[in-house]
């Protein structure tokens, strides 16, 4: 009988315990990579795959591109560490383990190697010039490929000993025994046999309790945190400290959250009054990723509407195709140029076409946006109204119109428009920035007593907008505000770590003594 090739005959035991000691460590950091992706939510390897900048880098870049090679790109990525990291600890199928880990961590080099040129100008901690800590962990799996060490600890030593009809093996006259690798006769070896055979459970069980405790204290802790200089907690709501998904109303025949959550934030429009550093920050903060990552906190919460900008129609898209959610959304059509001081109406055409496209996108309604309907109000422009607004109906769409003035509203029901759902914004004026003399980024709702009057009667569902007077007031007071005078839906900017608390305000108004007079129209 030929035996198969061990190397234990040519390495010392200590030579071979450290072969199987960087095994596990790299299977320990697969499999940790792989478990942290997947739980973190709406994970993905899209930023990677867009950001790629060598040779292959348009291969990658179409993955990125296309929501059904991603999402299987990921859900490979996720497992592959997972099950690669498992396979290298246990020395179980350790060969394809390990090649599989060398073909994973040559396309991790190709996709973001540390060549000069190539990176963005700064030092970064494990790129090396050539050299970075992926190419490391390749050289060394290829190294690791050369010898089986899962046939020597692992189970596939466990397997090959189940491949055994006796304990004892013989040559192929039957007459000699044949020592095993050590030399000791196979008949004497089966519990050193197991223990080597189960060599990698141990690791496997001090990284599933490291790893847990990581998560539990993750969670206990690290959404708290401390400010310097105020040295006040920041406590931010997770999901688990949600009382109850928010409830919903009803326009003709679709659903929508009582609270919509607003898209400027996530478009990266901010009412930063004169915090110049705001509209940045806030543009930095939402990357795509971030996007998602709200807009499925917010579904999770019950809130099942973006009302937003056109602009974001294609991030919707994706985050449709890719699967994390199915978040609905209203689009607002802005027929001005905010651009241009005096918010001059765009060209008619312009206007059509966004709306046309935010149709194309999939908006569940329309509405026109506040400032272009009072502009064309009080200008006169009561014929390009007209044209958006029908445009709007030809397409099967709910049709909605909005204003900051209540005299805009007042104009379109005299010209006899009759909407799906009136936009009208609604706060009271106890803030301090309000009493500005002139309009400058602190005041949306110009007239409240006259509104909360005009609105009452109008039989069509109110959404509330700027209810917070952008930031100025505290969402217990303006969620109670806009309810109790009459408002059907309130569209509410939130950033990812507001929501929860938001949600669990509004449902206690909702769900409490509300002295509401007008009727629900939803």
């Amino acid at each position: 009988m030929t035996k198969q090739k061990i190397y234990t005959g040519k390495y010392t035991k200590t030579q071979l315990a450290i072969l199987v000691l960087i095994r596990i460590a790299i299977g320990w950091h697969f499999l940790y990579e792989g478990l942290v992706k997947l739980f973190i939510s709406n994970w993905s390897a899209v930023s990677y795959l867009e950001n790629s900048r060598w040779i292959f880098s348009g291969v990658f870049q179409g993955i990125a591109a296309n929501p059904g090679l991603l999402n299987l790109a990921d859900f490979l990525m996720i497992w592959g560490l997972i099950l690669i990291g498992l396979g290298l600890m246990l020395g179980a199928l350790t060969r394809i383990a390990t090649w599989s880990g060398i073909f994973i961590l040559t396309l991790f080099y190709v996709a973001y190697p540390p060549f000069v040129g190539l990176d963005y100008g700064v030092p970064a901690e494990g790129f090396y010039m050539i050299v970075n800590k992926n190419l490391i962990e390749l050289l060394v799996l290829i190294l690791l490929a050369r010898f089986s060490t899962g046939h020597i600890f692992g189970l596939d030593r466990f397997y090959k000993l189940l491949q055994k009809e006796k304990s004892t093996m013989h040559d192929v006259n039957g007459t000699v025994p044949v020592r095993d690798e050590e030399g000791t006769e196979g008949a004497g070896m089966k519990r050193r046999d197991m223990l080597k055979s189960l060599a990698g459970v141990p690791f496997l069980g001090v990284f599933a309790f490291a790893f847990l405790r990581k998560k539990s204290f993750e969670e206990r802790h690290l959404i708290d945190a401390s400010s310097g200089a105020t040295n006040q907690p920041l406590s931010f709501k997770g999901l688990d400290e949600l009382t109850a998904p928010v409830t919903t109303g009803v326009i003709k025949d679709k659903t929508f959250s009582r609270i919509i959550l607003g898209g400027n934030l996530l478009s990266g429009n901010a009412h930063a009054r004169d915090l110049i550093y705001v509209n940045k920050l806030v543009k930095a903060y939402h990357s795509k990723q971030k996007i998602f990552e709200t807009m499925q906190m917010a579904e999770k919460a019950g809130v099942n509407t973006l009302l937003t900008n056109p602009i974001l129609a294609n991030v919707i898209n994706e985050y449709w195709d890719r699967g994390i959610g199915k978040m609905q959304f209203i689009s607002d059509c802005v027929g001005l140029n905010y651009m241009e001081k005096g918010f001059p109406p765009l060209p008619l055409q312009e206007f059509l076409d966004r709306i046309q496209m935010a149709i194309d996108k999939g908006a569940i309604a329309c509405y026109i946006q506040g400032e272009t309907a009072d502009n064309y109000m009080q200008n006169g422009h009561t014929d390009a109204l007209y044209r958006a607004f029908e445009l709007i109906r030809r397409n099967d769409v709910m049709a909605g119109i909005g204003a900051h003035h209540i005299d805009t509203i007042k104009a379109c029901v005299d010209e006899g428009f009759e909407p799906d759902f009136w936009m009208k914004t609604l706060h009271h004026h106890n803030y301090w920035s309000a009493d500005h003399p002139k309009w400058r980024d602190n005041m949306y709702c110009f007239d409240p007593d006259g509104t909360i009057e005009y609105m009452e009667q109008l039989k069509q569902p109110w959404m509330a907008f700027k209810v917070m007077a952008a930031g100025a007031i505290h969402p217990k007071d303006a969620f109670r505000y806009a309810f109790e005078n009459g408002a059907d839906f309130i569209c509410a900017g939130m950033y990812d770590f507001q929501i929860v608390e938001d949600i669990n305000i509004a449902n206690d108004i909702l769900n409490g003594k509300l002295e509401r007079k007008r009727e629900w129209r939803a």
